[in-house]
């Protein structure tokens, strides 16, 4: 419906494939297989690209990008390589790689997310690892999951035991893929889900 769009932010060459807001709503950030990691005010009409991070020649194409929780000032975008980079935005460069593999041999990074409460960055690769990355020192924590790839479930881990504790069976396979996205309401104990079969899920 042409009455709901607000506007339109322009800028990315190609397919964007991750968007996120601050904790205080008034940046965006996305990312673009482009190559590019863009930071816009989302409240303009004009000139609402306020930096652009132009990181394909050194980490590849950006898949992911989250705001840092704790510190709203940074956002970390993800790359095919298995690169986290944590970038500080009101000074439009990066501050740390949080994970990276010589060679480029690392696993594709396919979420990005920002611990709620911590200096922690979490992602999802390829290879089946979700890692725990420290926002300060880069240091790098690992769990691995079952060898099912897309198996339709959704887990719950234990951040401290790095340990499943809880797991459901969310939906169905299709075109050898299952869940998509999933997220959690910021002040109610819901979470949600999307999956291959075309279903968004609400969990209690």
């Amino acid at each position: 419906d042409p009455g709901v769009l607000g506007g339109v932010l322009e800028g990315h060459g190609d397919a964007i494939w991750g968007l996120a807001f601050n904790p205080a709503g008034d940046r965006l950030a996305s990312c673009s297989a482009d190559g590019t990691v863009r930071i816009w005010d989302p409240r303009r009409e004009e000139g609402a690209c306020l930096s652009t991070y132009n990181a394909q020649s050194e980490h590849g194409v950006p898949t992911s990008v989250t705001f840092s929780a704790t510190q709203p000032g940074h956002a970390v975008a993800a790359f095919r390589t298995g690169a986290a980079v944590l970038y500080d935005v009101e000074a439009a460069r990066p501050v740390l790689v949080l994970e990276a593999r010589p060679g480029g041999g690392g696993s594709q990074v396919n979420q990005v997310v920002s611990h709620p409460s911590q200096p922690l960055t979490i992602t999802a690769s390829d290879d089946r690892g979700i890692r725990f990355l420290d926002n300060r020192t880069g240091d790098v924590g690992v769990c691995r999951v079952p060898p099912a790839g897309h198996d339709c479930s959704l887990r719950l881990w234990h951040l401290a035991h790095k340990t499943c504790v809880q797991e459901l069976t969310a939906h169905r396979k299709k075109h050898e893929e299952a869940v998509h996205a999933v997220a959690f309401h910021p002040s109610r104990a819901l979470s949600a889900s999307a999956g291959a079969d075309a279903l968004a899920k609400v969990f209690v």
